[in-house]
């Protein structure tokens, strides 16, 4: 017990020596402005947000609703990662003319290319409004209590006066103890002005995504377009470049160790206020079960990918997708291990228990909440993975509601065009041959997976790899769900027009299909035996959480809390510098284009190099993009809180200054969504020197540089 004390104690004293010892994600109006100049910021809160007068917030935007982005022009030029914009990149690339590997630089405004459906968000005013949405509920619970707080979201809405290209979204903060409202402006005509090739903007890949020493120059660059008075349009060639209230300088200095830096952006969840039993649950249950099936997806791609282009262009995107949270999942199990983020979490519920004997009660109610969940927590998470992972069950399962819908009589024309349209979606960068190796090796761990109480009847037919592959491609080339057969005189990637022409037809030919039949038994039986109870358990446990969490910043008065992150603008702020992740390993805050050239691999798919690049390498065509060593700067480490949505985000200085772009995290400190530990938690971001070298010297888009305010 001494022994696990000392412990505890001594990882307590070296998150306090970092002063971050729980991270932190601010909403913008709540910034602790002493404590970020106390760190090195030279600027003042109100140049960071300010509704009065241009500010920071001005040039900060939201990417496509998930990403962040930056405006770094008077001239609406937006920037943000490679992999952000790597949809867009994608569409726009063909295997004659492939963006992807080539990279795409518009030589002027009149080439830069539209994308429809891309939107980017700025939020002009955040406000609390608690009273509001919780002034009149004290008395209700569960359902009723739900139903009273979305009339009351509502009714303020409709109180609000804004423009047409407004909007209000309201969101729950601290597990719902506090509500904040902002508002939105669109914009909805975005083009893309440039990306470097893959090789540089995807370097490294998915065997460097989460690592560092990272040498990825992963970012993009679009620009906003307006109407003629500088409002939001649908997409038109008589819109003119948007003119933003405030954008971005783009510092170009060299970046020390220790130096201030502060990130803004769109951080997607966090989950900071978890008790101790619900870590253990994640790294011993859901965190393996997902891991598990996205590995299996991910090997079977990989194998076409590497061996086909065409194949490769249209599952590269989809592809980092699944391996993302592939990957962030084994870190983050891996650093809550390592930074004992159970018995930290302990150690911090036992000092509030002392504090305040009513959260024992809580967390006794909690371990037997969260017990109960368990097994029907796992089934959830082995079931919605694989029919995420295997887009067959995908198709199927999106197939099965429009049949449901059909013999309910709500289907109408309008209806069948919004779901045509969803699937041309998914066939565009769908192989339904591939797809049908993929599905069959994830029946069979499901099949070996999940106990038998949550199996279909007759389920265990699907043990068997080897003859599931040949189960499942008999079936896929017989079937319309994968696009290999003919419904109607014709398949769904042939003309989904004529597929759907007759639908009592295409209704019974689904019915018939033994792909959509192992699907209907599939959801059937969750929805049967494990839905029901695990949401009624997690909502449970969601109001326990908002109860605790309120018990606890009740008790810890000397702790300043931060909310979980939820898509909402935020900042965060730290300080550059390096790491020391494991024993006898020390790493360095910054890398350099040294490091592309020592990891390049001739003709890989993961670690080539550009001619070009190697020769301006080689010959040292820097420019003034060097170091003081002489080196082009790369990439940089720092102690910023941030998750993902931050991708994208600007890393600014102590001024104000652009000098980075966030994106992505250190492997061994992913698990700061849960557990920030400042030992470990460290956000990667590209320099702005590199950035710039890129444009410069690489894509010679000088053009570009000549818009930007750029600081020496």
């Amino acid at each position: 017990m001494l022994k696990k004390t000392f412990i505890i104690a001594t990882l307590f004293q070296a998150a306090a020596f970092f002063g971050q010892q729980y991270g932190g994600m601010w909403i913008p109006t709540e910034i602790n402005e002493k404590e970020m100049k106390s760190l090195g910021m030279k600027i003042k809160a109100q140049d960071i947000w300010n509704t009065e007068k241009p500010s920071i917030k001005d040039a900060v935007v939201q990417f496509d609703g998930g990403c962040t982005a930056e405006i770094i022009s008077p001239k609406g030029l937006l920037l943000t990662n490679h992999h952000c914009g790597y949809d867009n990149i994608q569409s726009h690339s063909t295997v004659e003319n492939d963006l992807l590997t080539n990279g795409f630089w518009a030589k002027n405004m009149g080439e830069e290319l539209p994308n429809p459906g891309v939107t980017v968000d700025f939020v002009t005013d955040i406000k609390e409004i608690t009273q509001d949405i919780l002034g009149n509920t004290s008395s209700l619970s569960g359902a009723d209590l739900t139903k009273k707080i979305n009339e009351n979201i509502d009714t303020y809405k409709k109180s609000q006066k804004i423009e047409s290209y407004q909007s209000i979204i309201v969101r729950p903060m601290f597990a719902g103890n506090k509500y904040y409202a902002f508002v939105v402006e669109t914009y909805e005509d975005i083009r893309l002005v440039g990306a470097p090739p893959q090789s540089i903007g995807k370097f490294g890949s998915d065997t460097d995504n989460w690592v560092w020493p990272r040498h990825t120059g992963d970012f993009s660059m679009f620009r906003i377009y307006a109407d003629k008075n500088n409002k939001p349009a649908e997409y038109s060639k008589d819109n003119i470049p948007f003119t933003p209230k405030h954008f971005l300088p783009i510092s170009v200095k060299d970046i020390k160790e220790n130096d201030f830096t502060f990130v803004f952006g769109f951080p997607g969840r966090t989950n900071e206020y978890l008790p101790s039993v619900a870590i253990e649950k994640i790294i011993t249950d859901t965190n393996p079960a997902r891991i598990e099936v996205r590995d299996i997806a991910l090997k079977t791609l990989d194998e076409k990918m590497r061996a086909d282009d065409a194949t490769r262009i249209k599952y590269s995107s989809k592809y980092a997708s699944v391996a993302n949270y592939w990957k962030k999942w084994i870190g983050e199990t891996k650093g809550l291990k390592k930074s004992n983020a159970v018995a930290k979490k302990q150690a911090y519920e036992s000092s509030l228990v002392a504090k305040n004997s009513e959260i024992k009660t809580s967390l006794d109610e909690f371990k037997k909440l969260y017990d109960q969940q368990a097994p029907y927590a796992l089934n959830n998470a082995y079931y919605n993975e694989i029919l995420r992972n295997a887009e067959t069950l995908t198709l199927a399962n999106l197939y099965y509601t429009f049949v449901q819908n059909y013999e309910a009589g709500k289907v109408d024309n309008k209806t069948v065009q919004g779901f045509k349209n969803r699937l041309s979606g998914i066939y565009k960068d769908y192989d339904g041959e591939l797809d049908a190796k993929v599905t069959a090796k994830l029946l069979a761990l499901y099949a070996n997976k999940t106990a038998p109480e949550f199996l279909p009847e007759g389920f265990a037919q699907f043990k068997d790899v080897n003859q599931n592959l040949q189960i499942l491609e008999n079936w896929s080339r017989n079937s319309v769900i994968s696009g290999r057969n003919a419904v109607n005189g014709a398949t769904v990637y042939s003309n989904v027009d004529q597929v759907f022409s007759n639908l009592l037809e295409l209704v019974k030919t689904l019915k018939a299909d033994p792909i959509y039949q192992t699907l209907t038994k599939m959801r059937e039986t969750y929805v049967a035996k494990a839905d029901a109870q695990y949401v009624g358990l997690q909502s449970k446990i969601d109001a326990l959480q908002k109860k605790y969490l309120a018990q606890m910043m009740a008790t810890d008065t000397e702790r300043k809390f931060f909310p979980d992150a939820n898509s909402t603008l935020r900042v965060t702020y730290g300080k550059v510098k390096g790491s020391n992740p494991a024993d006898a390993i020390s790493y360095h805050y910054e890398t350099t284009l040294d490091g592309v050239m020592e990891k390049y691999v001739p003709g890989d798919y993961e670690f080539d190099v550009p001619q070009k690049l190697i020769q301006l390498y080689n010959t040292k065509g820097y420019g003034d993009y060097k170091n003081a060593a002489g080196k082009i700067p790369l990439a940089f480490t720092a102690t910023n809180h941030t998750t993902g949505g931050n991708s994208g985000s600007p890393a600014l200085d102590k001024k104000g200054n652009l000098i980075g772009l966030n994106f992505d995290r250190q492997w061994e400190g992913t698990m700061s969504d849960i557990n920030f530990d400042p030992r470990f938690s460290r956000n990667i971001m590209v320099q702005t020197k590199y950035i710039l070298f890129i444009i410069d010297k690489f894509a010679g888009a000088r053009w570009l540089l000549d818009e930007m305010k750029i600081v020496k």
